[in-house]
């Protein structure tokens, strides 16, 4: 397309034009951006496959909405009727086995598949299920069962709070974060939607072994009575929302150690934001589901916990849908960026605010609009522009002239 302003030729996927910086999406469609994943859905939707499992959003992801709903379905009717080996069971493997079929079904990494997921899910769920069997041993929980309510108020345990609130994400953070920085530090694996799948394959095993070690009583335990409202919301808290929010937080976290541009961004700044962000969300996690689990009756409690976890999901959802996103609008810009080189063997260059690759000769970024005159970047003439049939003269930055 042609920029309005200056008449530059400009690529279809460009927010900003290169040569005066003009805006080019309108007003009017800023708020309503499609999804390039999946064009049929805003950027700021809910929609749960397209947003963990990128790569299939554009080719059957029916499919594994299909799986999810029938795992939860089975976990949820297992639970109203008290069989909760068979229910927790489900819930705990139910988003990993999908998420691992889909690696394996879109045919990821097909040099290393074992190594990938060794690291990435092996390697995590073991080491949570060490820590999560020392912090419970520290901090005793409450039933997981509530009984009868016996109209006594119980308040919080405030060590207990910071061991499960502060301590619990912290150190579990840390953990989802090895295996994923690993493969994300390998050249071959350094891309952001690299990053973004590791994260989240990283979250759910966490997760997965997180929910057996902490309910290891309930899975061993047998029938108990059919506690529908009680039972449906711990499984579907435990199962489903938990795995989710430790996926997407992490998969955030190292989608900003892979980064923008050439090669992965590695221990930089917005890597240590986004690790922040990803203990930030289940600080919020833990310690609403902690403190709304002593609020009246255990049914109600239960389902202001579904509720929080709902809330934080949707929020890390949406963050989620716009880093993958940036990274694919970055893949279409340096696809146009090498496209346009005039092969005189000047190296791609990539803009330090938003590390978007920079078109040849561009007097500004293309996706964020930054001047590149201000990081002493060197730009060539631009083309000749046709003078407005009034004669004004053409509305151009210095730097595009």
């Amino acid at each position: 397309m042609d920029c309005p302003r200056c008449q530059s030729a400009v690529p279809d996927v460009a927010h900003f034009c290169h040569r005066c910086g003009n805006d080019l999406v309108p007003t009017d469609e800023r708020a309503k951006r499609r999804y390039a994943l999946a064009p049929n859905e805003p950027v700021a939707s809910f929609a749960v496959v397209s947003s963990i499992m990128p790569r299939e959003a554009g080719r059957h992801p029916e499919t594994y909405r299909t799986a999810l709903t029938i795992t939860i379905v089975a976990a949820l009717v297992a639970a109203i009727f008290g069989a909760m080996p068979i229910a927790l069971l489900i819930a705990a493997f139910a988003i990993p086995i999908v998420y691992i079929t889909y690696l394996y079904d879109v045919n990821l990494w097909e040099d290393e598949p074992l190594a990938v997921t060794a690291l990435a899910f092996v390697l995590t769920a073991v080491l949570a299920a060490v820590f999560t069997w020392l912090w419970t041993g520290w901090m005793p929980l409450q039933p997981v069962l509530p009984g009868a309510d016996t109209g006594v108020s119980v308040g919080p345990n405030w060590v207990g709070f910071a061991i499960f609130a502060v301590l619990v994400p912290i150190v579990g953070e840390i953990i989802r974060q090895i295996g994923p920085v690993v493969l994300a530090s390998r050249p071959q694996f350094d891309d952001l939607m690299d990053g973004v799948t590791f994260g989240v394959i990283s979250g759910v095993g966490y997760a997965c072994a997180d929910t057996l070690v902490r309910h290891w009583d309930l899975l061993t335990g047998g029938m108990v009575a059919p506690q529908p409202a009680q039972l449906g919301s711990l499984i579907f808290l435990e199962g489903f929302i938990k795995p989710l929010i430790m996926g997407s937080a992490t998969g955030l976290a190292v989608a900003e150690f892979s980064g923008l541009g050439k090669g992965y961004d590695g221990f930089s700044g917005r890597y240590v934001g986004g690790v922040l962000i990803a203990v930030g969300a289940n600080v919020l996690f833990n310690g609403g589901t902690y403190l709304l689990g002593l609020v009246g009756p255990s049914s109600l409690s239960l389902v202001l916990q579904v509720v929080w976890g709902l809330l934080v999901l949707a929020v890390l959802i949406l963050r989620l849908r716009t880093v993958l996103q940036t990274g694919l609008l970055e893949g279409a810009l340096e696809a146009a960026s090498r496209a346009e080189e005039t092969g005189d063997g000047t190296e791609m260059g990539f803009c330090p605010r938003c590390e978007m690759p920079l078109l040849p000769s561009a007097a500004f970024c293309s996706a964020c609009g930054q001047s590149t005159r201000a990081i002493g970047r060197p730009v060539a003439a631009a083309a000749p522009v046709a003078a407005p049939a009034d004669g004004s003269g053409t509305d151009l930055e210095d730097g595009a002239k």
